[in-house]
């Protein structure tokens, strides 16, 4: 199974190792977990039974954004689709997507009513309430195409329609002790946002291609915003930098 994904002004085919991981775990065949790193960080694990977990196990706010969560749901981003399974018995309308197949066929098999491999660009339905978690920002790639995105989203909303969105302040992971100014002058040699990251995922020896991922600030988050007519609120700061935005 593979998937694309834009990378800068690239199209580049990807091999789905998230959703190979995903689908072992379904079935049962877990041995080992996903490596991830980015461009400022080195490797870390990503526990697959992390990426099932139940509503008792999210952070507190994934836990917020899912109480909010209210009407038609379009889940964005579903992964193993643990978001969907709980709004579902709450006896909400969900609708997931995922660009990764794997990641549809486990939901699907979890239970999930209506899962979809998409991209949310291609996305033309209506909803109520969006969701991007775990990092939702991640999927906007680059600084650039903020804006585009936020249009698109903006226009799959209903009236009174509103989007939860988390992501992290990733500052801190540039700070260092010297006498230089710290973070700070770190940023300034930056030409990009410092934000704008490439992210590297391994799975059983084999790595997937880098993907731009990022990661915003909420001024950065409140500003676009502003520029495309949506009005973004701070909802709740978690516990390490990270934050819960509500976008309507």
């Amino acid at each position: 199974m593979i998937q694309r994904s834009s990378i800068g002004t690239k199209t580049t085919i990807l091999k789905d190792l998230f959703g190979k991981a995903l689908v072992d775990y379904q079935n049962g065949n877990y041995v080992e977990d996903i490596i991830t790193s980015t461009t400022i960080s080195d490797d870390d694990i990503l526990p697959l039974p992390y990426l099932f977990r139940d509503f008792k196990t999210m952070p507190l706010l994934e836990q917020k954004a899912l109480e909010l969560a209210h009407g038609k749901v379009l889940d964005v981003g579903c992964g193993a689709g643990s978001h969907s399974l709980w709004l579902q018995d709450k006896g909400l309308n969900v609708k997931a997507i995922d660009i990764s197949p794997g990641a549809i066929e486990v939901a699907k098999r979890r239970g999930v009513v209506h899962a979809e491999k998409k991209d949310i660009l291609n996305e033309k339905e209506r909803f109520d309430t969006i969701l991007l978690l775990m990092n939702g920002t991640g999927i906007f790639q680059k600084i650039d195409r903020l804006e585009t995105y936020l249009q698109h989203l903006k226009t799959l909303l209903n009236a009174n329609g509103q989007i939860l969105i988390d992501s992290s302040d990733i500052r801190y992971m540039y700070e260092d002790d010297s006498a230089s100014g710290g973070y700070f002058e770190v940023l300034k040699t930056q030409r990009a946002y410092y934000g704008e990251l490439d992210y590297y995922l391994s799975y059983k020896g084999e790595d997937e291609l880098p993907i731009n991922w990022l990661y915003l600030d909420f001024d950065t988050l409140k500003a676009a915003c502003n520029n495309v007519g949506l009005t973004c609120e701070f909802i709740l700061e978690g516990t390490h930098f990270d934050y819960l935005a509500r976008l309507f």
